[in-house]
């Protein structure tokens, strides 16, 4: 995914001119938050600040800077009464003239809001792996991908994600950070079960999903007994992913379902539950 900082270093370097445009106050129902942003050329735009028309009355503002040298303005706008929107809301928006500073204030908010994202751990690399991979990249997720197979990896890697090769699995998970994702679905049931009871025994996991039925989830919550677990951390588990799933297997709609109940669950607050870490071990595939 390109970002803001990314598009304007493009158009500096082409002596482009440029307005940015940010979301400096939201009340009420609005169409984007605080902080959003959009860069407006004389002949493209890039992100945007919600649409319709808020963001056609910032595109022409912005342009007639372009056109008359202005370098800052402030769009004051009740978006009921001011642009016919039925959102209700009040939204302030500053428009700027871009230039090296500006440059370099987005990329350091970027890596700010990078740091924030929270963390999501991809378990496998096949075909549903790939599919997944390919779902979350423009996500605003810190993705590892992770797998012991180089060549199940494609040549190209999605931009933003991180590709972990290891035959330790365990180790990442170790190291993620509280209120992380998982994400199980490797080649192997019996690596499915280490990675997901490492997972469930973290006890601070926003979601912990694996691959498979109905089926396969008794089998494993037999076996996470068996092994002395407690029992109550399989109320954590999703398994199978996808819940409004209905019977249609495609890794693609697999994905889209799987992202939707994660953006779900990294949207709740976290409540960690007493279960202590549990220490990184060597896992062989």
């Amino acid at each position: 995914m390109t970002t803001l900082s990314t598009t304007l270093s493009t158009w500096l370097s082409q002596d482009a001119p440029a307005i940015l445009v940010t979301v400096a106050e939201a009340r009420g129902s609005t169409p984007r938050e605080e902080g959003a942003g959009m860069l407006v050329g004389r002949e493209a735009c890039a992100g945007t600040v919600g649409g319709g028309r808020l963001e056609w009355t910032a595109i022409a503002t912005a342009r007639r800077m372009l056109e008359d040298g202005s370098a800052l303005e402030t769009l004051d706008l009740p978006l009921g009464p001011a642009t016919g929107q039925c959102c209700g809301g009040h939204v302030v928006l500053r428009l700027e003239r871009a230039d090296a500073g500006t440059f370099a204030a987005l990329q350091e908010r970027e890596r700010r809001e990078l740091t924030a994202r929270p963390t999501l751990l991809l378990f496998g690399a096949g075909h549903v792996g790939r599919a997944m991979a390919a779902t979350f990249a423009p996500l605003p997720l810190r993705l590892q991908w992770i797998d012991g197979r180089a060549q199940e990896f494609p040549e190209t890697i999605p931009a933003g994600v991180e590709r972990i090769l290891t035959d330790s699995p365990l180790d990442p998970l170790a190291n993620a950070p509280a209120g992380a994702g998982y994400l199980v679905l490797t080649h192997s049931h019996a690596l499915d079960f280490e990675i997901t009871e490492a997972a469930l025994r973290r006890g601070d996991a926003a979601y912990v999903g694996m691959i498979g039925s109905a089926t396969k989830r008794a089998k494993f919550e037999r076996w996470f007994r068996a092994r002395g677990r407690d029992a109550g951390a399989l109320e954590e588990l999703t398994c199978p992913i996808g819940a409004a799933l209905t019977g249609d297997k495609r890794p693609e709609v697999i994905a889209a379902l799987a992202a939707a109940e994660l953006l779900v669950a990294f949207a709740r607050p976290l409540t960690p539950s007493p279960r202590p870490p549990t220490p990184a071990r060597s896992v062989h595939s």
